[in-house]
């Protein structure tokens, strides 16, 4: 599935969990989704807990953090000694 078109999936509303962008339909934030990616939950763990997403779901999570952080600067939280 084309980036644009996962990016449809992912809505942002001011009156749905403040505003946080979450998966269309849902109250499932990206951030959530990427949060449970990052414990080490497999895309079918996520899957059978959340009936109502799909895998183009968590694929869409994926790609909207991707292209967020594509043009932000980041800092280290420290620096390592040389």
């Amino acid at each position: 599935m084309k980036s644009d078109q996962l990016l449809k999936r992912i809505n942002l509303d001011p009156k749905v969990v403040t505003g946080k962008p979450v998966i269309k339909g849902t109250r499932l934030t990206v951030q959530y989704i990427l949060g449970l990616l990052a414990q080490g939950s497999t895309f079918e763990e996520i899957l059978q807990e959340y009936k109502g997403i799909t895998k183009n779901d968590i694929l869409a999570c994926l790609q909207y953090a991707s292209e967020t952080i594509e043009n932000t600067t980041f800092m280290p939280l420290a620096v390592e000694a040389g």
